[in-house]
């Protein structure tokens, strides 16, 4: 790294649909205050949605809702790079190369694609089982320094970190080897109903999870409706994983600390709680939802950053891929 060239963060989401609270507290809102320290890198990686069964309409338009709302959040395109994967050669190219250095073993050790492909009756296709590699291929491509994870993604930064150091030792060094960035506050935010799992939509399940388009009123149901644990106490600890999970939403969105809200609501019961942390959250959603319905409804600034995200993520890529064809023994492409 140059004297004065900032580390480059990379991380992306997957178009499926709305964003959760626990993505914005425990990811993106975490992104927006790493622009001053980090180049940043934000793909919203759509070849990744196309494993599974999908509609391309339903693509397209998820696609466009994760851009609003990645902006509506907050992530600046002044001060990042906020494109498609789809619209820069180099993430498939480099995943050829990569899954050519890759154990068809480690990728079936992979948790998810294990648990994916235990369901009885699971369509199992090649891209299910290859993805990680195609990650890993995202995260290299720009030769990032750090990637924001979540525990459900430590396995994949790993299988990216392995390949770097593979392609190295085959060829010789050109790939930096990723570090995992974590962010201090909501880092894990869980489900409304099983606060033993991590917050994500369910169409089986909608009260598992607070969306970013929820109205007040959804809100606020949802939040009065959040698993609690026996007693009346409002206090953090192992034996209430529902008012644990509840006081680090609060101490997410307001910024308190837990001990603090402990102290306030000592005495106070569930009820008073939850309804003082559904005010908040409503508070704290209430402006990025009228963003993202201003953007939303405008293409002209969506198309915009898409295109100048992607001319700036297209450029760092063609260096890459340049020291990898030659690298890997490929004849310069004549011009």
């Amino acid at each position: 790294m140059s004297q004065g060239e900032k580390p480059l963060i990379l991380t992306g989401a997957k178009p499926s649909g709305e964003l959760t609270l626990g993505n914005y507290l425990g990811a993106i809102k975490n992104w927006a205050v790493m622009l001053e320290e980090y180049e940043c890198f934000f793909p919203i990686v759509d070849l990744h949605a196309i494993t599974v069964h999908y509609v391309p309409a339903e693509l397209r338009r998820r696609t466009y809702q994760c851009l609003a709302q990645y902006l509506a959040c907050g992530l600046d395109p002044e001060r990042s790079h906020i494109f498609l994967q789809s619209h820069v050669t180099g993430h498939t190219e480099l995943s050829w190369v990569l899954s050519c250095l890759t154990p068809v073993g480690d990728l079936h050790r992979m948790t998810q694609f294990k648990e994916k492909s235990s369901v009885p009756g699971a369509s199992v296709n090649a891209g299910l089982l290859y993805y990680p590699v195609l990650m890993a291929a995202d995260i290299l491509l720009y030769n990032a320094d750090r990637v924001p994870v979540g525990e459900d993604q430590k396995q994949h930064l790993e299988l990216a970190r392995n390949l770097a150091q593979r392609f190295n030792h085959t060829y010789s060094d050109t790939f930096k080897i990723p570090e995992p960035f974590i962010g201090k506050t909501g880092a894990r935010i869980m489900s409304l109903q099983d606060p033993l799992r991590k917050m994500s939509k369910s169409e089986d399940s909608p009260g598992d999870a607070i969306l970013l388009p929820d109205p007040p009123e959804v809100i606020r149901k949802k939040i009065l409706s959040a698993v609690t644990d026996s007693g009346r106490e409002v206090r953090r600890g192992d034996d209430k994983p529902g008012i644990s999970n509840l006081l680090n939403i609060f101490s997410a969105v307001t910024g308190r600390a837990v001990e603090e809200l402990e102290k306030e609501f000592a005495g106070t019961g569930y009820g008073a709680f939850k309804n003082a942390l559904a005010d908040s959250v409503i508070a704290e959603l209430e402006p990025v939802q009228d963003r993202y319905r201003r953007i939303i409804e405008d293409k002209t600034l969506m198309h915009r950053v898409l295109k100048e995200g992607a001319e700036a993520a297209q450029a760092r890529a063609y260096r890459t891929l340049a020291k990898v064809s030659r690298k890997a023994g490929f004849i310069e492409r004549l011009r």
